[in-house]
């Protein structure tokens, strides 16, 4: 049988098979030159990020340095905050075990085993400690996360509390208690405008404290006072372990010698905390009296806000520093609660704020001892001369020589003036029509304009008004001190005379703050010698040594310093002068009378045995608040009360300035204040020496 379709055997394309080749060895060649690249090209690169993957660094946290005062009472410390932390990786492998532990643990550290659910948005807004999660969402997290890392349930546990999570600590693997330092102010808002207090890194300043070793999250800074200003001195330094870890984090061994931390250093300030406690209850004490005496009399308060200070006359030491209302820093100690933060920051009395270095106030009459100095160190008077101290004096208060101006009339604050006024009495009776005359001039008895603007600012200058002190700590203003050029410059228009008359007793454009006209009378009773101001006393390392000590330091003498420029007319010439030593005497003279039976504090001072001598000052203003209470009315305007005081007056050593905002009289409110102040200092000064006596049997 013919069979047509006879069997063929199949051909072979070989063209396909040629490309199928062709493309197995490109994909060859492709991998192999990648692998040539990964091994060798960038081998080098890979291997560093494979150690990079197998290493990491664990930051050691270092302690901060403490603060004391110069008799060793402990300001600032560090103690122990307990907290209870889970490791997931660390468990018991049964579920039945884990349910065992978490609930006793529950019961001890008061939060549910199961509460909440986890999911991204409570996983992402997850923060240890502060979270509403159950023990059992908090161990989910923290496994998916970093299973190999301890992460704090609860922080701040009792120390009975963590005790006993100590003690069960074989039975309950993965519970730990860890030990965490927090700081602590055992003097809290006593010293809290000094000290100031710790808070997490800020965001503006996360690069620099990350590239000094710190650690976002765990490492806080200082944000006020000696915390903030001497950070670097008090932060120490982390110290570092370079670690091999799994792929889960678990740490494997060391791979480097570990660096230890290196403690902050610990600060001994010049504060005597025996003062700021009685310079604060004396200002608290004033302020409550007048209060008291102003809601029975007007239904008003008088005043919430005051400062006292004080310092060393002949060193420069700071000893004291009240700014009242304060805050409570130990509030700030674990964190910063949001709500009391904002309950601060908005109280109109600023307790966050440092008012005797940040508040610029026109000083009144306390100015008076700059023109004081000038008028006789220029010639503008003698001692001897009589100056006639009328009610009131009226002047034409001229913007250029030539203009017409306007009347303006002046008063004395004693209604019926003072008769006839010389030198000493002029300060005596901080009589005001006296310093218009001697500072702008008067037809008929002072020519050629008084002392003038000019010398009132250069002799200011000398005294270290418009200028910072340079005292330990952040945010210091440095007041005004204003000229012609400045008003032309900052206000648009020319000097008037009667610009002027309002600077020489501290009133118009001046402005000072508290530690600055304190400053500025511990020259004058100093003889000249203008010291660096300064509450750093000593400072120690972590092994017990000074690394740096006080030593006082005169920055200028205004007796032998040429610092106060001549002038004739308003042009300034190359010649510079110094103050008469004379000069320094007869104004410490004049404020001995202050105190005295003829002075403006006479009636405070009676019977005072510490020969206090100084400077009365009620300073009109009108600010945001006086204006929002519609205080000032023209004529009448509110005024702050400042005294400026020191003792004993034939060998200062102390210097203590009280403020009152919106105090009214410096005489009354702002006297008794410093007098109470000074007399606490000699008390326990005595009761030093008895003590010292006692001790060496003498």
């Amino acid at each position: 049988m013919n069979n047509n379709n006879e069997y063929k055997k199949p051909t072979i394309k070989l063209a396909r098979f040629r490309w199928m080749y062709l493309i197995i060895i490109v994909v060859f060649i492709y991998y192999a030159a990648q692998l040539f690249n990964y091994q060798i090209i960038d081998g080098e690169t890979y291997v560093a990020r494979a150690e990079d993957n197998r290493t990491t660094e664990i930051s050691i946290p270092t302690q901060r340095g403490m603060i004391f005062d110069r008799n060793g009472v402990v300001l600032a410390r560090n103690a122990a905050q307990y907290n209870v932390t889970v490791t997931p990786a660390e468990l018991p492998d049964s579920a039945g075990d884990i349910r065992k532990i978490f609930d006793q643990l529950s019961v001890l550290i008061d939060i549910p085993v199961n509460q909440g659910e986890v999911n991204d948005e409570t996983a992402s807004a997850f923060t240890p400690c502060f979270t509403n999660l159950g023990i059992f969402q908090i161990v989910e997290i923290a496994e998916s996360l970093w299973p190999f890392q301890p992460t704090r349930l609860k922080c701040d546990l009792t120390k009975e509390t963590a005790m006993i999570i100590e003690e069960k600590k074989m039975d309950w693997p993965g519970i730990d208690i860890e030990v965490e330092s927090i700081r602590e102010y055992p003097t809290g808002d006593q010293t809290a405008e000094i000290i100031g207090f710790l808070g997490p890194i800020p965001e503006v300043l996360l690069d620099y404290y990350t590239d000094l070793g710190f650690v976002s999250g765990r490492d806080k800074v200082g944000y006020m006072g000696i915390e903030n200003s001497m950070q670097d001195v008090l932060a120490g330094t982390n110290g570092k372990r370079v670690v091999e870890v799994t792929v889960g984090g678990e740490i494997v061994r060391d791979i480097e010698e570990p660096i230890e931390p290196i403690p902050g250093q610990d600060i001994h300030l010049t504060i005597d905390y025996r003062m700021q406690m009685a310079a604060r209850a004396a200002l608290i004490a004033q302020m409550d009296y007048w209060n008291d005496f102003y809601l029975r009399e007007r239904d008003k308060i008088l005043s919430t806000t005051g400062v006292v200070i004080g310092m060393n006359a002949k060193t420069g030491e700071l000893l004291f520093m009240v700014s009242y209302p304060s805050y409570e820093n130990n509030r700030m100690g674990q964190f910063i609660p949001g709500y009391y933060y904002e309950q601060l920051s908005i109280d109109e009395a600023k307790p966050l704020v440092n008012k005797a270095i940040t508040s610029e106030l026109p000083p009144g009459s306390v100015f008076k001892m700059v023109a004081a100095l000038g008028v006789l160190n220029e010639d503008v008077v003698t001692p001897e001369q009589i100056v006639n101290c009328t009610p009131t004096i009226t002047l034409r208060n001229q913007f250029y020589e030539t203009d017409i101006g306007y009347s303006q009339t002046y008063f004395c604050h004693d209604d019926a003036g003072h008769g006839p006024v010389d030198y000493l009495h002029g300060i005596g009776y901080s009589c005001n029509i006296y310093w218009y005359k001697v500072g702008g001039g008067y037809p008929g008895e002072v020519e050629d304009g008084g002392l003038g603007i000019w010398n009132i600012s250069e002799y200011g200058a000398a005294l270290g008004y418009g200028q910072e002190t340079g005292i330990e700590l952040p945010g210091e203003a440095d007041g005004l001190l204003p000229n012609p050029t400045w008003k032309r410059l900052n206000q648009g228009e020319n000097w008037a005379t009667g610009d002027t008359y309002l600077a020489v007793v501290g009133q118009g454009y001046v402005l000072a703050t508290p530690v600055q006209v304190m400053n500025s009378f511990s020259t004058i009773v100093n003889g000249g010698k203008h010291m660096q101001l300064s509450m750093i006393g000593e400072v120690v390392d972590g092994y017990g040594n000074t690394v740096r000590e006080f030593e006082p330091e005169v920055l200028w003498d205004i007796t032998t310093d040429p610092l106060i420029h001549t002038y004739q007319g308003n042009n300034q010439t190359s010649e510079v002068k110094v103050i008469e030593p004379w000069v320094i005497e007869l104004a410490k003279e004049g404020m001995q009378l202050v105190t005295s039976s003829e002075g403006t504090a006479k009636i405070e001072y009676e019977g005072d045995q510490n020969k206090i001598a100084g400077k009365t000052g009620t300073a009109e203003y009108c600010d945001d608040w006086a204006n929002s209470q519609g205080l000032c009315i023209q004529g009448s305007w509110p005024s702050h009360a400042w005294f400026a005081g020191y003792a004993p007056y034939d060998d200062p050593e102390i210097v203590v300035v009280a403020f009152v905002y919106n105090g009214n009289e410096g005489s009354t409110v702002s006297g008794p204040i410093v007098r109470k102040v000074i007399d606490a200092y000699f008390e326990f000064k005595k009761i030093d020496a008895e003590l010292e006596g006692l001790q060496t049997g003498n």
